[in-house]
């Protein structure tokens, strides 16, 4: 039987829960986070974006034609991302600029080794960061105005369908790869789930990169 994303959702249920229920989250429908910690999780996710811009265009690189289609609308709504970014930061007077915290650079170099695997490996790793952040506001949605935005912004019903799509193309991509190759994808699954704990504990931390703002 081929490997599937929901075999890994399946086989791996403690490491996802842990991908997508955090304090940080939990705070934030409680409206009880406090500005620095919701500042570096801000700051620092502008420059996760930045390379998974990168990964995005990578699996474009490599993809079967019939996957295209979605991946290039993804990336478009990446590029309004990245200016949705830059707007927030803005309006909470935040220097994007900051260097990367350890667990960001971490999480920054495993995506770009991630874009050079083969494509069923990185497609399984793309499709699992993005439903880590559907899953994962979704799940503590609804939450207060101050962050109302930022949880419909990932967990509304149209991206809920985009990586519906991936997941899909992702199984597609799983069919009739050796056993080294579903090792990798196996792998790359579980060390996401591993970062998205570690970026949510990282700005619940509140490090240094927590700046003025509300």
């Amino acid at each position: 039987m081929p490997l599937t994303c929901q075999q890994l959702l399946d086989n791996y249920p403690t490491q996802w829960q842990a991908a997508t229920v955090h304090p940080f989250l939990a705070q934030c429908q409680q409206g009880t986070i406090q500005p620095s910690q919701f500042n570096t999780w801000l700051v620092q996710d502008y420059h996760f974006v930045l390379e998974f811009t990168r990964l995005a265009a990578s699996l474009v690189i490599t993809a079967p034609v019939n996957h295209l289609d979605l991946l290039l609308g993804g990336i478009s709504v990446i590029k309004d991302e990245l200016n949705w970014f830059q707007t927030k930061a803005t309006e909470r007077q935040l220097n994007l600029t900051q260097s990367l915290q350890p667990t960001c650079k971490t999480y920054c170099q495993f995506m770009a080794g991630l874009a050079q695997q083969p494509y069923p490996v990185k497609a399984t790793g793309f499709w699992a960061i993005e439903l880590a952040y559907n899953q994962g506001w979704q799940s503590h949605s609804p939450m207060p105005a101050a962050y109302a935005e930022f949880a419909d912004r990932w967990g509304n019903a149209e991206f809920t369908s985009y990586v519906k799509l991936l997941e899909q193309q992702a199984d597609s991509a799983l069919k009739d790869i050796n056993d080294t190759i579903a090792a990798d994808a196996e792998k790359a699954f579980l060390t996401v789930t591993r970062l998205e704990k570690d970026f949510w504990q990282m700005a619940y931390e509140g490090g240094a990169d927590g700046a003025p703002g509300v």
